[in-house]
């Protein structure tokens, strides 16, 4: 096991059963769905970007893991997400109702489809390299639609928002973009052994693998935006 691998490994086991991911609040599905309304601008729209600060496909969340969802509006109302406008928008709920939202969105949009356990397609061998070198199933599963507790689904998930995430991993004090998170940073840190163009055509290639995969999360079409 490389030197990565064991730190990436280790770093999620303790991110998974430390205190970050706890649940301490029950989540109300339907309380949820009246709770919605800055959300479902941006994330009830099928195709809708982002155009602050950069351009790209907002992330499905229909579907994605409650408890996913619950660290991921966390990190923007602690700030170790920096993007202003969710900042803005998590630092406006309570606990209670990140929760309600979370449980909202993972059932959102009906049952989940029967994706395989095994991944459907092989990656590159660029891609390859680097899913072996940061044990990304480990974290995410195996075909990226069954993650440990705590971690997004993956499958699927727009391209171009895929690309952000990784750059915002890269540089997690970034004004207006970053994200410090010990585990992603580690993954997005350029491997030594490889130049820069190297590296990120390997990044290129894995996410052109993971969002063609099948997968749960959607963008669900909102019947009127309040």
């Amino acid at each position: 096991m490389n030197k990565l691998l064991t730190t990436v490994f280790a770093l999620a086991v303790a991110s998974v059963t430390g205190a970050s991911f706890a649940q301490g609040v029950k989540g109300d599905a339907l309380a949820g769905e009246r709770k919605n309304g800055m959300c479902v601008g941006c994330h009830g729209i099928i195709g809708f970007h982002a155009s602050f600060p950069e351009v790209y496909k907002v992330p499905k969340i229909a579907g994605q893991s409650a408890k996913y969802i619950v660290a991921a509006l966390n990190g923007y109302k602690d700030g170790s997400r920096k993007h202003p406008s969710m900042r803005a928008i998590a630092s406006s709920l309570t606990e209670k109702d990140i929760n309600d939202l979370a449980a909202f969105y993972a059932d959102y949009g009906g049952a989940a489809g029967a994706v395989p356990d095994a991944p459907v397609a092989q990656p590159s061998p660029k891609a390859a390299a680097l899913l072996g070198a940061a044990n990304c199933a480990s974290c995410h599963g195996a075909n990226f639609n069954t993650p440990m507790p705590g971690y997004p689904k993956l499958a699927g998930q727009n391209r171009d928002y895929l690309g952000v995430a990784f750059k915002a991993y890269m540089t997690p004090d970034k004004r207006l973009v970053g994200r410090n998170h010990a585990i992603m940073m580690g993954v997005a840190k350029p491997q030594a052994d490889l130049s820069v163009n190297e590296y990120m055509a390997q990044v290129n290639e894995t996410l052109d693998y993971i969002a063609a995969l099948p997968g749960d999360i959607k963008t669900v079409q909102a019947s009127r935006i309040r």
